[in-house]
């Protein structure tokens, strides 16, 4: 019986790993396909990868649905879509990731490192508030810091805090986590959302410094 027990047990692991090797292909296939729509593809060409994309993450989620991964990725897919799209329809999408990123953080929440609460922050400062919409400062902002706690280093936990200070306004605090998000480790299989992302930090950057230099032109201009 023990021997039967043991062959159950390693079955069952083998299966598990196996299962776990898939999802990771799968979501590396989503994250390379929407580094290429979001980053280098246009227009209306842009709205059609997205849509695309989008059945391909539903693919995977039907696929393995305890696999938490697979929501987050499903999700960001949709709030990047839903910023391209705009009007009526983005209120829709982002309320549809919404849902996958809570999903996703009651799987799981430090899958890919935190990734939902990084997500789902930024939707929550990025979308209009009540009656329009479900944005909230205050759930931005303990989302974001629940992401930079899993993972401090990481680029993207560090740039969306950064523009979340910006939007609120604590551009010198801003600044810093932009900083740091420009500092982080190179991710060696995304060279190509790596690029992408730094090219978005070099312009928050530069906007931060614009409205630090604003205020110090004021201050200067006040004391005289």
């Amino acid at each position: 019986m023990k021997v039967i027990k043991v062959f159950l047990m390693m079955t069952i692991l083998l299966s598990s790993s196996i299962v776990s090797a898939d999802v990771q292909q799968d979501i590396v296939q989503l994250q390379k396909r929407w580094a290429e729509v979001n980053y280098t593809i246009k227009a209306k060409a842009q709205k059609q990868g997205f849509e695309d994309l989008i059945l391909q993450a539903d693919t995977v989620v039907q696929s393995y649905p305890d696999a938490a991964e697979a929501w987050v990725w499903r999700g960001i897919i949709k709030s990047s879509y839903a910023g391209v799209k705009g009007g009526l329809g983005a209120m829709s999408l982002a309320k549809s990731s919404k849902a996958d990123l809570e999903k996703a953080l009651a799987l799981n929440d430090k899958a890919l490192s935190g990734s939902a609460y990084t997500s789902l922050g930024t939707l929550y400062f990025k979308v209009p508030g009540w009656p329009i919409g479900f944005g909230d400062g205050d759930k931005a902002k303990s989302l974001l810091e629940k992401a930079l706690a899993i993972n401090p280093d990481g680029i993207d936990s560090n740039y969306f805090y950064g523009e979340f200070l910006a939007d609120q306004r604590f551009y010198a605090k801003a600044e810093q986590y932009l900083l740091k998000a420009q500092q982080a480790p190179a991710r060696p299989n995304r060279p190509l959302a790596d690029k992408g992302r730094h090219d978005e930090i070099q312009i928050s950057l530069q906007k931060v410094r614009a409205q630090l230099k604003n205020k110090t032109n004021a201050s200067i201009t006040d004391r005289r």
